[in-house]
């Protein structure tokens, strides 16, 4: 097979999901990262796939009650359709920059990566952690405060519209899918921003020791074994030519 950035293609094998590959501690905080990583991206794509069902619920509402009424109606949700948009791109984001790390990680633990590449990282990493946190405030925020409000109408035609059109509730909190959203999304920031730290630890042990943990990476590693079991005695000629023990020196 090809070799991609230095990377054989050879060396991606189903064999190496396997719970005994896979996290097994050869390599620097190997285990660490095959948990974290994925917390993350599962966490952060779940909060972007809910929302993105969300995100479009409220588009059909929009469009539903529009083209029943006049061009004058206008239904105002803008807040919940951006946010989601944002939370989808978060998503995608978090996903490729820890979903990567972790295939990398995964196939090529041994790889070798230049100056630029190991910097890249480590400003990815941080900046999709930031984004992810920006993501979570706004989200809560707007799903916490807002709703979808109708415009060209009295309140009471407002929410005979939104109650004959169904299904999103208006009030963005008593929509489940938005709820479970912003709930599936903070823990999926804090797990980027731990991503991001057992990264930057990584890196660090790999420039300093290479890529295996401590007790493969030179001296550091081996261990001594010391025999402490007491030795038997050597024999001495004496004078008449006979064998005698030496007196023990053992303490």
């Amino acid at each position: 097979m090809a070799v991609i950035w230095g990377l054989d293609l050879r060396e991606m094998q189903w064999g190496k999901f396997k719970g005994s590959y896979m996290f097994n501690q050869d390599y620097h905080l190997r285990r660490t990262k095959m948990i974290v990583y994925q917390i993350a991206m599962i966490l952060c794509v779940c909060s972007e796939s809910v929302g993105t069902a969300a995100l479009s619920d409220y588009v059909d509402q929009q469009d539903g009650i529009t083209t029943r009424t006049s061009p004058l109606v206008k239904v105002h949700n803008n807040d919940i359709v951006g946010t989601f948009s944002y939370n989808i791109f978060v998503g995608i984001a978090v996903a490729t920059i820890f979903g990567s790390g972790f295939f990398f990680d995964l196939f090529w633990p041994e790889r070798k990566e230049s100056k630029s590449v190991r910097l890249a990282w480590k400003i990815c990493s941080l900046l999709v952690s930031f984004m992810a946190l920006a993501d979570a405030l706004a989200l809560t925020v707007v799903v916490a405060t807002h709703r979808s409000t109708i415009t060209g109408v009295s309140a009471g035609a407002a929410a005979f519209l939104f109650r004959e059109n169904g299904p999103p509730n208006p009030i963005y909190r008593k929509n489940a899918y938005c709820v479970a959203s912003v709930v599936l999304l903070w823990p999926g920031m804090i797990a980027s921003f731990a991503s991001t730290y057992i990264m930057f630890k990584s890196i660090q042990h790999d420039d300093k020791l290479g890529p295996r943990s401590s007790k493969y990476s030179g001296d550091k590693g081996v261990e001594v074994f010391i025999d402490m079991a007491p030795q038997a005695p050597k024999p001495t000629l004496a004078a008449n030519g006979a064998t005698q023990p030496e007196p023990y020196q053992g303490t």
